[in-house]
Protein backbone atom coordinates (compact mmCIF):
# COMPACT_ATOMS: atom_id res chain seq x y z
CA UNK A 1 0.00 0.00 0.00
CA UNK A 2 1.35 3.66 -0.72
CA UNK A 3 -0.04 6.98 -0.16
CA UNK A 4 1.27 9.88 -1.49
CA UNK A 5 -0.99 12.76 -1.51
CA UNK A 6 -1.64 15.61 1.08
CA UNK A 7 -3.92 14.36 3.69
CA UNK A 8 -7.81 15.22 3.25
CA UNK A 9 -8.49 17.66 6.03
CA UNK A 10 -11.86 20.15 7.00
CA UNK A 11 -11.26 23.88 7.34
CA UNK A 12 -9.80 24.36 10.55
CA UNK A 13 -12.36 26.56 12.88
CA UNK A 14 -15.49 24.43 11.91
CA UNK A 15 -13.02 21.00 12.36
CA UNK A 16 -11.89 22.24 15.81
CA UNK A 17 -14.76 23.24 16.86
CA UNK A 18 -16.69 19.73 16.20
CA UNK A 19 -13.22 18.21 17.75
CA UNK A 20 -13.96 20.02 20.79
CA UNK A 21 -17.62 19.17 20.75
CA UNK A 22 -16.60 15.18 20.57
CA UNK A 23 -14.05 15.34 22.83
CA UNK A 24 -16.27 17.05 25.71
CA UNK A 25 -19.19 14.34 25.14
CA UNK A 26 -16.42 11.75 24.98
CA UNK A 27 -14.67 12.35 28.14
CA UNK A 28 -17.64 12.08 30.77
CA UNK A 29 -17.21 8.31 30.58
CA UNK A 30 -15.63 6.42 33.40
CA UNK A 31 -11.89 4.94 32.41
CA UNK A 32 -12.48 1.50 30.26
CA UNK A 33 -15.81 2.79 29.11
CA UNK A 34 -15.13 4.84 26.51
CA UNK A 35 -17.35 5.70 23.95
CA UNK A 36 -15.70 6.79 21.03
CA UNK A 37 -14.88 5.12 18.11
CA UNK A 38 -12.77 7.36 16.39
CA UNK A 39 -9.42 8.43 17.16
CA UNK A 40 -9.70 12.63 16.03
CA UNK A 41 -6.18 13.62 14.12
CA UNK A 42 -6.14 17.61 14.58
CA UNK A 43 -4.06 19.44 12.28
CA UNK A 44 -3.52 22.92 11.05
CA UNK A 45 -5.03 21.82 8.03
CA UNK A 46 -7.93 20.57 9.76
CA UNK A 47 -9.03 17.28 11.33
CA UNK A 48 -9.72 13.85 10.48
CA UNK A 49 -11.39 11.17 12.04
CA UNK A 50 -9.94 7.44 11.78
CA UNK A 51 -12.06 5.03 13.19
CA UNK A 52 -10.51 2.48 15.83
CA UNK A 53 -11.10 -1.22 16.54
CA UNK A 54 -11.39 -3.05 20.13
CA UNK A 55 -9.55 -6.12 20.47
CA UNK A 56 -9.10 -7.72 23.79
CA UNK A 57 -8.86 -4.56 25.50
CA UNK A 58 -6.78 -3.28 23.07
CA UNK A 59 -7.93 -0.27 20.73
CA UNK A 60 -6.20 -0.85 17.18
CA UNK A 61 -5.97 1.66 14.19
CA UNK A 62 -5.97 0.31 10.39
CA UNK A 63 -2.11 1.43 9.25
CA UNK A 64 -3.58 2.50 5.96
CA UNK A 65 -5.03 4.76 7.67
CA UNK A 66 -2.22 6.39 8.82
CA UNK A 67 -0.47 5.88 6.02
CA UNK A 68 -3.04 8.33 3.94
CA UNK A 69 -3.05 11.30 6.65
CA UNK A 70 0.64 10.90 7.47
CA UNK A 71 2.01 10.32 4.13
CA UNK A 72 3.77 6.94 4.89
CA UNK A 73 4.81 4.36 2.28
CA UNK A 74 3.51 1.13 3.68
CA UNK A 75 4.57 -2.71 1.87
CA UNK A 76 4.56 -5.82 2.66
CA UNK A 77 7.96 -8.55 1.46
CA UNK A 78 9.43 -11.44 2.93
CA UNK A 79 7.36 -11.85 6.04
CA UNK A 80 7.49 -8.39 7.48
CA UNK A 81 5.46 -4.97 7.28
CA UNK A 82 7.36 -2.20 5.98
CA UNK A 83 6.84 1.56 6.91
CA UNK A 84 8.78 4.63 5.29
CA UNK A 85 8.78 8.19 5.58
CA UNK A 86 11.44 10.82 4.27
CA UNK A 87 13.97 7.60 3.90
CA UNK A 88 13.21 6.82 7.94
CA UNK A 89 12.22 3.12 8.34
CA UNK A 90 9.86 0.97 10.75
CA UNK A 91 9.72 -2.63 9.94
CA UNK A 92 6.81 -4.71 11.80
CA UNK A 93 7.17 -8.45 11.98
CA UNK A 94 3.33 -9.72 12.28
CA UNK A 95 2.45 -11.79 15.05
CA UNK A 96 5.72 -9.84 17.00
CA UNK A 97 5.78 -6.68 19.75
CA UNK A 98 9.09 -5.96 18.78
CA UNK A 99 9.63 -3.49 15.54
CA UNK A 100 12.68 -1.88 14.44
CA UNK A 101 12.37 2.00 14.00
CA UNK A 102 14.65 3.38 12.13
CA UNK A 103 17.07 0.79 13.58
CA UNK A 104 16.54 0.42 16.98
CA UNK A 105 14.38 -1.84 18.60
CA UNK A 106 11.32 -1.22 20.10
CA UNK A 107 8.40 -2.35 21.89
CA UNK A 108 4.75 -2.42 20.97
CA UNK A 109 1.57 -3.37 23.39
CA UNK A 110 0.85 -6.37 21.03
CA UNK A 111 1.67 -7.52 18.06
CA UNK A 112 0.37 -6.30 14.22
CA UNK A 113 -2.71 -7.85 13.46
CA UNK A 114 -4.31 -8.80 9.70
CA UNK A 115 -7.63 -8.14 9.54
CA UNK A 116 -8.95 -9.37 5.90
CA UNK A 117 -6.72 -7.07 3.53
CA UNK A 118 -5.81 -4.14 6.69
CA UNK A 119 -2.88 -4.26 9.28
CA UNK A 120 -4.17 -3.22 12.23
CA UNK A 121 -1.24 -1.56 14.83
CA UNK A 122 -1.88 -0.51 18.33
CA UNK A 123 -2.17 3.10 19.20
CA UNK A 124 1.25 2.84 21.33
CA UNK A 125 2.54 2.57 17.36
CA UNK A 126 1.80 6.07 17.01
CA UNK A 127 4.18 6.94 20.04
CA UNK A 128 7.00 4.66 20.23
CA UNK A 129 7.24 3.95 16.30
CA UNK A 130 6.01 6.75 13.87
CA UNK A 131 6.10 9.56 16.42
CA UNK A 132 10.24 9.09 16.76
CA UNK A 133 10.74 9.03 12.47
CA UNK A 134 8.28 11.78 11.61
CA UNK A 135 8.90 15.60 10.76
CA UNK A 136 6.04 17.03 13.50
CA UNK A 137 5.03 17.08 17.04
CA UNK A 138 2.80 14.18 17.71
CA UNK A 139 0.46 14.39 20.91
CA UNK A 140 -0.85 11.49 21.35
CA UNK A 141 -4.38 11.58 24.33
CA UNK A 142 -5.31 8.57 24.98
CA UNK A 143 -8.24 9.09 27.26
CA UNK A 144 -9.70 11.82 24.65
CA UNK A 145 -8.91 9.77 21.15
CA UNK A 146 -7.44 12.76 20.00
CA UNK A 147 -3.45 13.07 18.10
CA UNK A 148 -2.69 16.77 17.59
CA UNK A 149 -0.33 17.38 14.78
CA UNK A 150 2.46 20.14 14.87
CA UNK A 151 2.38 23.21 17.06
CA UNK A 152 -1.02 23.13 17.58
CA UNK A 153 -1.69 24.99 21.41
CA UNK A 154 -4.92 22.60 22.85
CA UNK A 155 -4.94 23.25 26.76
CA UNK A 156 -6.54 20.66 28.67
CA UNK A 157 -9.94 22.07 30.30
CA UNK A 158 -12.35 20.80 32.79
CA UNK A 159 -15.01 22.43 33.84
CA UNK A 160 -17.08 21.78 37.32
CA UNK A 161 -20.35 23.23 38.33
CA UNK A 162 -21.77 24.06 41.58
CA UNK A 163 -25.49 25.02 42.32
CA UNK A 164 -25.33 27.94 45.25
CA UNK A 165 -28.67 28.21 45.81
CA UNK A 166 -29.92 31.23 44.12
CA UNK A 167 -26.41 31.18 42.59
CA UNK A 168 -24.00 28.98 40.90
CA UNK A 169 -20.22 28.76 40.88
CA UNK A 170 -18.53 27.72 37.35
CA UNK A 171 -14.77 26.69 37.97
CA UNK A 172 -12.75 26.38 34.63
CA UNK A 173 -9.22 24.69 34.95
CA UNK A 174 -6.97 25.19 32.21
CA UNK A 175 -3.51 22.98 31.97
CA UNK A 176 -1.15 24.58 31.29
CA UNK A 177 -1.20 27.90 32.60
CA UNK A 178 -2.88 30.27 29.56
CA UNK A 179 -5.24 33.34 29.02
CA UNK A 180 -8.43 33.54 30.06
CA UNK A 181 -11.29 35.57 29.56
CA UNK A 182 -15.03 35.78 30.31
CA UNK A 183 -17.62 38.29 28.61
CA UNK A 184 -21.57 38.60 28.54
CA UNK A 185 -22.75 38.09 24.69
CA UNK A 186 -26.87 38.37 24.43
CA UNK A 187 -27.98 35.49 26.11
CA UNK A 188 -25.05 33.59 27.05
CA UNK A 189 -21.80 34.17 28.88
CA UNK A 190 -18.39 33.41 26.78
CA UNK A 191 -15.39 32.25 28.89
CA UNK A 192 -12.54 31.97 26.11
CA UNK A 193 -9.32 30.03 26.24
CA UNK A 194 -6.41 30.83 24.64
CA UNK A 195 -5.21 28.24 22.14
CA UNK A 196 -6.37 26.84 18.54
CA UNK A 197 -8.88 24.26 20.28
CA UNK A 198 -9.66 22.51 23.47
CA UNK A 199 -9.43 19.19 25.33
CA UNK A 200 -12.64 19.73 27.32
CA UNK A 201 -14.58 17.82 30.03
CA UNK A 202 -17.73 19.30 30.55
CA UNK A 203 -20.16 18.22 33.65
CA UNK A 204 -23.36 16.71 33.02
CA UNK A 205 -25.68 19.83 33.68
CA UNK A 206 -29.04 20.43 34.04
CA UNK A 207 -30.75 23.98 33.79
CA UNK A 208 -31.73 25.79 36.92
CA UNK A 209 -33.23 29.02 35.76
CA UNK A 210 -30.71 31.51 35.19
CA UNK A 211 -27.89 28.87 33.60
CA UNK A 212 -29.70 26.67 30.96
CA UNK A 213 -26.65 24.70 29.35
CA UNK A 214 -22.82 24.81 29.42
CA UNK A 215 -21.39 23.43 25.91
CA UNK A 216 -18.36 24.23 23.66
CA UNK A 217 -19.81 27.52 21.49
CA UNK A 218 -17.05 26.75 19.07
CA UNK A 219 -13.07 25.51 19.35
CA UNK A 220 -11.92 27.65 21.80
CA UNK A 221 -15.15 29.71 23.77
CA UNK A 222 -17.40 27.76 26.74
CA UNK A 223 -20.80 29.38 26.67
CA UNK A 224 -23.23 29.11 29.90
CA UNK A 225 -26.34 29.66 28.03
CA UNK A 226 -28.52 31.90 30.44
CA UNK A 227 -32.36 31.90 31.45
CA UNK A 228 -34.81 34.51 32.22
CA UNK A 229 -33.67 34.27 36.01
CA UNK A 230 -30.06 35.28 35.02
CA UNK A 231 -29.36 38.99 37.04
CA UNK A 232 -25.75 39.46 36.90
CA UNK A 233 -22.18 37.60 37.14
CA UNK A 234 -19.00 38.66 38.21
CA UNK A 235 -15.39 36.47 37.72
CA UNK A 236 -11.59 36.26 39.09
CA UNK A 237 -8.52 34.56 37.52
CA UNK A 238 -5.81 32.94 39.62
CA UNK A 239 -3.15 30.80 39.10
CA UNK A 240 -3.45 27.09 40.27
CA UNK A 241 -0.61 24.44 40.32
CA UNK A 242 0.77 23.98 37.00
CA UNK A 243 -2.41 25.99 35.25
CA UNK A 244 -4.51 28.80 35.09
CA UNK A 245 -8.17 28.82 36.89
CA UNK A 246 -11.75 31.59 35.99
CA UNK A 247 -14.30 30.84 38.50
CA UNK A 248 -17.66 32.38 37.72
CA UNK A 249 -20.45 33.41 40.03
CA UNK A 250 -23.62 34.18 38.24
CA UNK A 251 -26.61 35.30 39.88
CA UNK A 252 -30.04 34.67 39.81
CA UNK A 253 -33.05 37.15 40.18
CA UNK A 254 -35.21 35.69 42.93
CA UNK A 255 -38.26 37.74 41.88
CA UNK A 256 -38.24 35.07 38.97
CA UNK A 257 -37.86 32.15 40.63
CA UNK A 258 -41.02 29.70 39.71
CA UNK A 259 -43.47 29.21 42.06
CA UNK A 260 -43.76 26.15 43.81
CA UNK A 261 -45.40 23.05 42.23
CA UNK A 262 -47.92 20.58 44.17
CA UNK A 263 -46.96 18.54 46.82
CA UNK A 264 -45.21 15.33 45.62
CA UNK A 265 -47.29 11.91 45.20
CA UNK A 266 -46.33 9.35 48.53
CA UNK A 267 -43.64 7.14 46.87
CA UNK A 268 -45.54 3.63 46.38
CA UNK A 269 -44.64 1.42 49.34
CA UNK A 270 -42.39 -1.58 47.76
CA UNK A 271 -40.77 -4.74 49.64
CA UNK A 272 -37.21 -3.18 48.80
CA UNK A 273 -35.82 -1.41 52.05
CA UNK A 274 -34.47 1.72 50.85
CA UNK A 275 -30.19 2.88 51.21
CA UNK A 276 -30.01 4.50 54.37
CA UNK A 277 -30.07 8.54 53.91
CA UNK A 278 -27.61 11.39 55.85
CA UNK A 279 -28.45 14.46 56.25
CA UNK A 280 -28.47 17.32 58.21
CA UNK A 281 -26.02 19.32 55.74
CA UNK A 282 -27.02 22.18 53.73
CA UNK A 283 -25.32 20.93 50.64
CA UNK A 284 -22.55 18.62 49.34
CA UNK A 285 -20.08 20.95 47.26
CA UNK A 286 -17.03 20.25 48.47
CA UNK A 287 -15.25 16.63 48.65
CA UNK A 288 -12.05 15.80 50.60
CA UNK A 289 -9.81 12.49 49.62
CA UNK A 290 -7.54 11.36 52.08
CA UNK A 291 -5.07 8.78 50.42
CA UNK A 292 -3.39 6.81 53.39
CA UNK A 293 0.25 6.70 54.27
CA UNK A 294 2.59 7.94 51.46
CA UNK A 295 6.29 8.88 51.42
CA UNK A 296 8.36 7.26 54.00
CA UNK A 297 4.91 5.39 55.66
CA UNK A 298 4.13 2.78 53.00
CA UNK A 299 1.74 1.56 55.66
CA UNK A 300 0.37 -2.42 55.16
CA UNK A 301 2.74 -4.48 52.99
CA UNK A 302 1.31 -8.06 51.14
CA UNK A 303 3.08 -10.89 50.71
CA UNK A 304 4.05 -10.10 46.90
CA UNK A 305 5.43 -6.66 48.04
CA UNK A 306 2.27 -4.35 47.17
CA UNK A 307 2.65 -1.06 49.61
CA UNK A 308 -0.97 0.35 50.71
CA UNK A 309 0.57 3.81 49.94
CA UNK A 310 0.19 2.80 46.31
CA UNK A 311 -3.08 1.41 46.47
CA UNK A 312 -4.39 4.12 48.41
CA UNK A 313 -3.57 6.68 45.97
CA UNK A 314 -4.50 4.58 43.06
CA UNK A 315 -7.78 4.70 44.38
CA UNK A 316 -8.03 8.18 45.41
CA UNK A 317 -7.04 9.62 42.17
CA UNK A 318 -9.71 7.31 39.94
CA UNK A 319 -12.34 8.42 42.74
CA UNK A 320 -11.33 12.42 42.36
CA UNK A 321 -11.95 11.58 38.10
CA UNK A 322 -15.23 10.17 38.61
CA UNK A 323 -16.42 13.06 40.88
CA UNK A 324 -14.89 15.84 38.83
CA UNK A 325 -15.85 13.82 35.47
CA UNK A 326 -19.39 13.51 36.30
CA UNK A 327 -20.38 14.95 39.33
CA UNK A 328 -18.66 18.54 38.99
CA UNK A 329 -18.11 18.78 42.49
CA UNK A 330 -14.91 20.52 44.18
CA UNK A 331 -12.29 17.65 45.25
CA UNK A 332 -9.49 18.54 47.60
CA UNK A 333 -6.56 15.53 48.42
CA UNK A 334 -4.52 15.60 51.11
CA UNK A 335 -1.90 14.35 48.62
CA UNK A 336 -1.75 13.28 45.07
CA UNK A 337 1.85 11.97 44.99
CA UNK A 338 4.29 10.18 47.21
CA UNK A 339 4.56 12.18 50.21
CA UNK A 340 4.86 11.59 53.91
CA UNK A 341 1.65 13.88 55.70
CA UNK A 342 1.10 13.64 59.49
CA UNK A 343 -2.45 13.15 60.37
CA UNK A 344 -2.90 16.25 61.59
CA UNK A 345 -2.36 18.17 58.38
CA UNK A 346 -4.38 15.22 56.29
CA UNK A 347 -7.74 16.60 59.05
CA UNK A 348 -6.46 20.28 58.45
CA UNK A 349 -6.39 19.78 54.55
CA UNK A 350 -10.50 18.94 54.94
CA UNK A 351 -11.08 21.56 57.60
CA UNK A 352 -9.23 24.41 55.79
CA UNK A 353 -10.68 24.13 52.87
CA UNK A 354 -14.26 23.38 54.36
CA UNK A 355 -14.82 20.11 52.90
CA UNK A 356 -18.70 18.74 53.18
CA UNK A 357 -17.19 15.26 53.17
CA UNK A 358 -14.00 13.35 54.17
CA UNK A 359 -13.25 9.43 52.91
CA UNK A 360 -10.36 8.27 53.70
CA UNK A 361 -8.99 5.39 52.32
CA UNK A 362 -6.64 2.84 53.19
CA UNK A 363 -5.95 -1.14 53.11
CA UNK A 364 -6.08 -3.43 56.35
CA UNK A 365 -3.43 -6.22 57.46
CA UNK A 366 -4.25 -8.98 59.62
CA UNK A 367 -2.34 -11.74 61.49
CA UNK A 368 -4.43 -14.58 60.10
CA UNK A 369 -3.70 -14.35 56.00
CA UNK A 370 -7.19 -16.04 55.56
CA UNK A 371 -9.24 -12.44 56.98
CA UNK A 372 -10.32 -10.92 54.07
CA UNK A 373 -12.99 -7.96 53.16
CA UNK A 374 -13.58 -4.15 53.19
CA UNK A 375 -14.77 -2.04 56.54
CA UNK A 376 -16.10 1.11 56.66
CA UNK A 377 -15.05 2.74 59.89
CA UNK A 378 -16.57 5.91 61.97
CA UNK A 379 -15.11 7.76 64.66
CA UNK A 380 -15.44 6.13 68.60
CA UNK A 381 -15.48 8.61 71.38
CA UNK A 382 -15.66 8.20 75.39
CA UNK A 383 -18.44 8.88 77.25
CA UNK A 384 -16.12 11.71 79.08
CA UNK A 385 -15.58 12.77 75.67
CA UNK A 386 -19.41 12.78 74.92
CA UNK A 387 -20.25 14.81 78.42
CA UNK A 388 -18.08 17.72 77.48
CA UNK A 389 -21.36 20.24 76.97
CA UNK A 390 -20.85 23.09 75.35
CA UNK A 391 -18.07 24.56 73.85
CA UNK A 392 -14.67 25.68 75.14
CA UNK A 393 -14.58 29.53 75.97
CA UNK A 394 -11.14 31.50 75.45
CA UNK A 395 -10.43 34.93 75.19
CA UNK A 396 -8.41 36.20 72.31
CA UNK A 397 -7.06 39.45 70.85
CA UNK A 398 -9.02 41.07 68.13
CA UNK A 399 -8.34 43.48 65.29
CA UNK A 400 -8.06 47.11 67.13
CA UNK A 401 -7.37 45.95 70.60
CA UNK A 402 -9.11 44.23 73.33
CA UNK A 403 -10.18 40.56 74.23
CA UNK A 404 -12.97 38.89 72.78
CA UNK A 405 -14.37 35.27 73.81
CA UNK A 406 -14.30 32.93 71.28
CA UNK A 407 -15.70 29.26 71.89
CA UNK A 408 -13.50 27.27 70.54
CA UNK A 409 -13.89 22.99 69.34
CA UNK A 410 -11.70 20.92 71.00
CA UNK A 411 -9.44 19.81 68.00
CA UNK A 412 -10.10 16.09 68.99
CA UNK A 413 -13.63 16.41 69.90
CA UNK A 414 -14.41 18.27 66.41
CA UNK A 415 -16.29 15.32 64.95
CA UNK A 416 -18.52 14.88 67.75
CA UNK A 417 -21.50 16.77 65.95
CA UNK A 418 -20.97 14.74 62.85
CA UNK A 419 -21.50 11.62 64.36
CA UNK A 420 -24.96 10.60 63.15
CA UNK A 421 -24.49 12.11 59.51
CA UNK A 422 -20.78 9.51 59.08
CA UNK A 423 -22.46 6.87 60.51
CA UNK A 424 -25.19 7.31 57.88
CA UNK A 425 -22.35 8.28 55.50
CA UNK A 426 -20.77 4.75 56.18
CA UNK A 427 -24.21 2.82 55.48
CA UNK A 428 -24.47 4.14 52.48
CA UNK A 429 -21.07 3.31 51.14
CA UNK A 430 -21.54 -0.22 52.55
CA UNK A 431 -24.79 -0.31 50.41
CA UNK A 432 -23.16 0.63 47.15
CA UNK A 433 -20.10 -1.90 47.97
CA UNK A 434 -22.74 -4.77 48.03
CA UNK A 435 -22.19 -6.84 45.14
CA UNK A 436 -19.29 -5.24 43.73
CA UNK A 437 -16.63 -5.08 46.86
CA UNK A 438 -16.13 -7.92 49.34
CA UNK A 439 -17.01 -6.43 52.77
CA UNK A 440 -16.06 -8.30 56.13
CA UNK A 441 -18.64 -9.93 58.32
CA UNK A 442 -19.18 -6.55 60.19
CA UNK A 443 -19.03 -4.00 57.00
CA UNK A 444 -19.32 -1.09 59.46
CA UNK A 445 -17.02 -0.56 62.37
CA UNK A 446 -16.24 2.27 65.04
CA UNK A 447 -12.43 3.12 66.17
CA UNK A 448 -10.97 6.21 67.45
CA UNK A 449 -9.48 6.98 65.04
CA UNK A 450 -7.57 10.75 65.13
CA UNK A 451 -8.36 11.63 61.47
CA UNK A 452 -12.10 11.27 62.11
CA UNK A 453 -12.19 12.63 65.71
CA UNK A 454 -10.71 16.06 64.10
CA UNK A 455 -12.82 16.22 61.34
CA UNK A 456 -15.37 18.54 61.36
CA UNK A 457 -17.67 17.55 58.92
CA UNK A 458 -19.06 14.16 58.30
CA UNK A 459 -16.14 11.49 57.80
CA UNK A 460 -15.60 7.69 57.23
CA UNK A 461 -12.59 5.91 56.67
CA UNK A 462 -12.49 2.94 54.59
CA UNK A 463 -10.28 -0.20 54.30
CA UNK A 464 -10.73 -1.36 50.73
CA UNK A 465 -9.44 -5.05 51.81
CA UNK A 466 -6.68 -7.07 53.03
CA UNK A 467 -3.00 -7.05 51.33
CA UNK A 468 -2.09 -9.44 54.32
CA UNK A 469 -4.87 -11.67 51.88
CA UNK A 470 -2.48 -13.06 48.69
CA UNK A 471 -6.01 -13.01 46.89
CA UNK A 472 -7.15 -9.58 47.90
CA UNK A 473 -3.50 -8.46 47.47
CA UNK A 474 -3.55 -9.06 43.89
CA UNK A 475 -6.95 -7.57 43.24
CA UNK A 476 -6.00 -4.41 44.97
CA UNK A 477 -2.59 -4.08 42.70
CA UNK A 478 -4.91 -4.72 39.72
CA UNK A 479 -7.43 -2.76 37.80
CA UNK A 480 -11.03 -4.52 38.64
CA UNK A 481 -10.99 -4.00 42.09
CA UNK A 482 -9.90 -0.37 42.69
CA UNK A 483 -12.38 0.35 39.83
CA UNK A 484 -14.91 -1.37 41.49
CA UNK A 485 -14.41 0.64 45.22
CA UNK A 486 -13.72 3.97 43.13
CA UNK A 487 -17.38 3.75 41.61
CA UNK A 488 -19.08 2.02 44.17
CA UNK A 489 -17.58 5.29 46.61
CA UNK A 490 -18.75 7.50 43.97
CA UNK A 491 -22.47 6.37 43.76
CA UNK A 492 -22.31 6.55 47.59
CA UNK A 493 -21.18 10.13 47.11
CA UNK A 494 -23.94 10.79 44.36
CA UNK A 495 -26.60 9.35 47.09
CA UNK A 496 -25.18 11.62 49.40
CA UNK A 497 -25.45 14.42 47.56
CA UNK A 498 -29.23 13.68 46.28
CA UNK A 499 -30.15 13.67 49.67
CA UNK A 500 -28.51 16.27 51.39
CA UNK A 501 -29.42 18.54 48.49
CA UNK A 502 -33.14 17.13 48.41
CA UNK A 503 -33.45 18.16 52.20
CA UNK A 504 -31.97 21.34 51.91
CA UNK A 505 -34.32 22.63 49.50
CA UNK A 506 -37.23 21.12 50.92
CA UNK A 507 -40.50 20.56 49.38
CA UNK A 508 -41.51 22.90 47.01
CA UNK A 509 -38.56 24.62 46.66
Amino acid sequence: MHARRRPSFLPLLGALAVCALILALGTGHPSGQSSSTSLQVVSRDGRRAMALTASNGQELIALDDLASAFQLAVREERGAVTVAYKGRTIVLTPDQTIASVAGRLISLSVPPQHSGTRWLVPLDFITRALTPIYDQRLDLRRPSHLLIVGDLRVPRVVVRHEPLGNSARVTVDVTPATSIAVAQQGPRLLIRVDGDALDATLPAFQSIGFVQAIRLADATNIALDLGPRFASFRSATSAIDGGSRVTVEVVGNEALAPPAGPAAPAPAVTDQQPLPSPGGAAGLRTVAIDAGHGGDDAGARGPAGTAEKDVTLNVARRLRGLLEARLGVRVVMTRDDDRTLPVETRSATANNNKADLLVSLHANTSFRPEVSGATVYVAAFSDADLAVEGLAPERLPVFGGGLRTIEVVPWNLAQIPHRAESERVAQVVVEAMRGRVPLAARAVEHAPLRLLESANMPAVLVEMGYLTNAEQETALAGADLPGAVAQALFDAIVRVRDTVSGSAEGPGR
